[in-house]
């Protein structure tokens, strides 16, 4: 009988001269039970005779196991776990806490292989998406996405709204110029009168024009007070998703993704209303008639199936800023304010409460049963709108100054407007 190679197959065990492979270990317990010694068979296949004693013993081959050894940081998984996530991965810091607290001094490079398997778990879930499926009519997802396209021979920075419904997963796609509040309500508008309804809640990341703050360990959202007003107009709830995890309202992150590589990705447009053109024949043709990979359906079927009933009815409400009313104090500049910007009323007003109503693009400023002043609406923001008349018989009063907006008003107040106090306090009641 051959001796027993000791090349690649075998591999060294610090304990012995080499750990054998399990055919080795079958010749050791074949010529055994022919009742050869241990000796004998030690001496024939060219090994100890403690190595053939051992697999005689166990009965066969057993894997090699590596003895455990105790560590520094043996017992304190919990611990580390913990301020591994409370130090953001910092594990410079958990070492530098482990000798404060624990009177533990190791290296840092002990340290970083200790939580490297927690690590991954914080990396993995910091990626992961909890996909929800919502009730049809339940929510709408929106969101911005910017894209540099190509109009008139130019390049021109498009901010593209996309709104998702969650159940049916029917897009709304509009371009904008800009990502401002008034950008966000013109897109969710236009939504309600696409889909023919209103749903039970809108979901939004945490943009300045819409959120005033969000506390992210207790959720405490605080929303603008114009947002808060559309909403109550429209009869939905707004949600904020929670900070640093816009990845909640996956459906419209996809949508914005799909928007910008199939509906813009390598294409030209000779004008800005070409482009918006063909972003509505794309929903129509392409976003609306796919199937989708989720719900395996096409969004146009699905939402007529369930989703177009369960939405609120918009009943022939009127768009947001055409029904506004507002109460504002006049300030001593003889102007209101509406919207960031200061509208002008006469200057007899000043410390009176008035009543402004924004409609069709015109501000609309009531005294009692009076109109005192009605301006275009301003475009923009910190901007006045003056009207000359409203500052006459005032004593310095200069025609214009830098930064009015000198504009006609669309429906100039009448010259009794500007009678002694006297007649107003008669007409109105109460003193100046």
């Amino acid at each position: 009988m051959q001796r027993l190679s000791s090349g690649p197959l075998r591999f060294k065990d610090p304990r012995r001269e080499a750990m054998l492979e399990p055919d080795e270990v079958s010749a050791i317990l074949r010529l055994n039970e022919l009742g050869w010694g241990s000796k004998r068979i030690a001496r024939e296949l060219g090994i100890s005779r403690n190595t053939v004693k051992d697999y005689v013993t166990a009965g066969g081959w057993t894997p090699y196991r590596q003895p455990h050894r105790k560590k520094a940081l043996d017992g304190q998984e919990i611990w580390l776990k913990e301020r591994l996530r409370q130090h953001h991965g910092n594990a410079d810091v958990i070492r530098q806490e482990l000798a404060a607290e624990k009177g533990i001094i190791v290296s840092l490079r002990t340290v970083e292989r200790a939580v490297q398997r927690y690590r991954q778990e914080l990396a993995a879930e910091a990626r992961a998406t909890v996909r929800f499926e919502t009730p049809p009519g339940k929510q709408l997802q929106i969101d911005f996405g910017e894209r540099l396209v190509e109009i008139g021979g130019s390049k021109v920075r498009a901010y593209l709204f996309v709104a998702t419904l969650g159940y049916s997963r029917r897009h709304h796609v509009r371009a904008f110029r800009n990502e401002r509040q008034e950008s966000w309500f013109d897109g969710l508008e236009s939504s309600f009168v696409k889909f023919g309804g209103v749903p039970e809640e809108v979901l939004f990341d945490n943009a300045r024009a819409l959120v005033v703050e969000h506390d992210a360990a207790t959720r405490t959202v605080v929303f603008n007070d114009k947002l808060t007003a559309f909403a109550k107009h429209w009869g939905f709830r707004p949600r904020a998703c929670a900070p640093y995890r816009a990845r909640t309202k996956g459906k419209t992150e996809n949508g914005v993704g799909y928007v910008k590589r199939n509906a813009v990705a390598g294409r030209t447009f000779p004008s800005w209303e070409a482009f918006e053109a063909h972003l509505e024949a794309w929903t129509r043709e392409i976003a609306d008639l796919r199937q989708h990979g989720t719900t395996g359906e096409v969004p146009i079927e699905r939402f007529r199936r369930a989703e177009a009933h369960a939405l609120k009815p918009i009943a022939g409400r009127p768009p947001f800023q055409a029904a506004r009313e507002l109460i504002r104090r006049v300030q001593a500049d003889c102007a209101v304010e509406i919207d960031g910007n200061a509208y002008s009323v006469p200057w007899r007003l000043i410390g009176e409460t008035v009543r402004a109503t924004i409609a069709d693009g015109v501000v609309c400023i009531h005294h009692g049963i009076h109109e005192v002043a009605a301006h275009p609406i301003c475009v923009g923001r910190r901007r006045r709108v003056v009207d000359p008349k409203h500052f006459e018989g005032l004593t310095g009063f200069k025609p214009s100054r830098a930064g009015d907006l000198a504009l006609s008003p669309v429906a100039p107040p009448s010259p009794t407007l500007l009678r002694p106090l006297g007649e107003y306090e008669a007409i109105v009641g109460g003193g100046f």
